[in-house]
C-alpha cells in the first residue's frame, strides 16, 4: 500500500469509528458550523489545533501559517478573520505560538532559507523590537522560546488592531483576542495573560503581558 493509499484507509477507518460512536455526527456537521473560537496558529505539523484543545470538527475555526503571524497586508489571514468574526460570529480569536518553532528560531538566528525569509521578516521585526531582552538570554533555546512568547503577544496585538476587530467592537460585539503558547515537550498550553476585549484596554493588556516577560512595551 502506497503512502497516499494509507491516508485513504485511515480516513475510512476514522469515518467508520465516528459513525459507530455517533450515528448523526456527519449529518449535523454538514448542515452548519458554529464555532466560538478562531485559532491562529503555526503550520507546524506537531501542533494539531483541534486535538490540543480537545474540540471536535466544527468547534474550532482554524487559520495556520509559518510562525503564527497576523500580518495586516495578508489577505488570506484577513479573509479568515473577517469570515470568522462577521459570518460565524466567533467570540474568541486565539493566537497560539509554540516553543521550538522552526520559523521563529530561523528568524532569531538570522538564517537564510529562501523565499520564506520575506515572511519571517515580521518575526525579525519582533526580535529587533525586543533585542535588549533577547540579547541578555545566554541560552539559545530559552532565547528562542522567549521570542516565541513575544511573537504571540505581538501578533495578538496585530489582530486587535485590524479593521475587522475594531469594527466588530464598535458594533458592540462580544469578542476577545488572546495570546497563548503551546509546549511541544509536555503538550500543555500557556496563557500569556494578553486577553483584549475592547480597543481602550488593548495597549494596557499588551504592555502588561510584555512586562511580565521582562520586555519593554
Amino acid at each position: 500500500m502506497g503512502e497516499l493509499d494509507a491516508l485513504f484507509a485511515s480516513n475510512r477507518a476514522w469515518a467508520h469509528a465516528m459513525k459507530q460512536s455517533d450515528t448523526g455526527f456527519f449529518e449535523r456537521l454538514s448542515r452548519q458550523q458554529a464555532p466560538q473560537f478562531l485559532w491562529i496558529g503555526c503550520s507546524d505539523s506537531r501542533v494539531p489545533a483541534n486535538q490540543i484543545v480537545g474540540l471536535a470538527p466544527g468547534e474550532l475555526f482554524v487559520h495556520r501559517n509559518v510562525a503564527n503571524l497576523a500580518v495586516h497586508t495578508d489577505l488570506n489571514f484577513l479573509s479568515v478573520l473577517q469570515f470568522a468574526v462577521d459570518v460565524l460570529g466567533v467570540r474568541h480569536a486565539i493566537v497560539c505560538g509554540h516553543y521550538g518553532c522552526g520559523g521563529v528560531g530561523a528568524a532569531a538566528r538570522g538564517e537564510r532559507l529562501g523565499l520564506i525569509d520575506n515572511w519571517l521578516r515580521h518575526v525579525r521585526d519582533v526580535c529587533e523590537k525586543h533585542a535588549t531582552l533577547l540579547a541578555a538570554i545566554g541560552d539559545e533555546k530559552k532565547r528562542v522560546d522567549r521570542l516565541c512568547e513575544l511573537n504571540a503577544i505581538e501578533q495578538a496585538w496585530n489582530v486587535s488592531q485590524t479593521t475587522v476587530v475594531l469594527d466588530a467592537w464598535k458594533r458592540g460585539r462580544d469578542l476577545s483576542v488572546h495570546a497563548w503558547v503551546y509546549g511541544l515537550e509536555d503538550g500543555l498550553l500557556r496563557d500569556l495573560d494578553c486577553s483584549i476585549a475592547n480597543p481602550s484596554e488593548a495597549p494596557l493588556r499588551r504592555a502588561a503581558a510584555l512586562r511580565a516577560l521582562g520586555a519593554k512595551p
